[in-house]
């Protein structure tokens, strides 16, 4: 047992060091001998769990994609406030952007013009907003004449250009910046009468 949780361990820290690694020099430069070295693993360790870069960056992507869809999570029964969710959801993943070099590394990967994705994250973000839209507009909280396919245009368009700018700028992750385009996006999007229920700031918010 004691072996089988030191093997975890180490693909653990492999798989966030390559991480940090991608992020850092892009999957391009990134070497495996960084990556090994940032995990403070041998190169054998590492080829023992991972046959090439290109798997390493697979398991980044894996990983990535677990914790998205830990962050967007199961929708209520009812179906009841969909809007709202979709709010709070972009709220943690913009956090989850911010904070976790997993999540972030795993976004741009699928932007990487030297890697072909394996999971694409801004396809499975998108199909997320998506369902959420519909959603929205089953429950009856969009305005009329509020197409949802355009509104997953701008809601996709805006939260991976946060992300992509976010790289080099945490601002653009920060609370207040998702806040503001809720604040301008969700009068446009929601009834009148359910606008007055909604939180640009998120659920949580003080």
């Amino acid at each position: 047992m004691a072996k089988q949780e030191r093997a975890v361990r180490t693909r653990e820290a492999l798989i966030r060091s390559a991480a940090e690694t991608f992020h850092r020099e892009g999957f391009a430069v990134a070497s495996l001998t960084a990556i090994s070295t940032r995990a403070g693993v041998s190169s054998g360790a590492l080829h023992f769990h991972f046959a090439s870069k290109a798997a390493l960056a697979g398991a980044v992507e894996g990983a990535a994609l677990d914790r998205l869809r830990e962050i967007t999570g199961e929708w209520p029964p009812d179906g009841t406030g969909c809007l709202q969710r979709l709010v709070d959801v972009t709220h943690g993943l913009a956090r989850g952007l911010r904070d976790e070099v997993v999540l972030r590394s795993g976004f741009e990967l699928s932007g990487d013009v030297a890697h072909v994705p394996g999971v694409d994250l801004r396809e499975h973000w998108r199909g997320w907003v998506e369902g959420a839209m519909v959603r929205a507009g089953a429950a009856g909280e969009l305005s009329p004449g509020v197409a949802p396919e355009d509104a997953v245009t701008a809601v996709v368009a805006a939260t991976v250009g946060f992300e992509v700018l976010g790289a080099r700028d945490a601002a653009w992750l920060a609370p207040r910046t998702v806040a503001r385009f809720w604040e301008l996006l969700l009068p446009r999007l929601a009834l009148p009468d359910v606008l007055g229920t909604l939180r640009a700031a998120g659920s949580g918010s003080e």
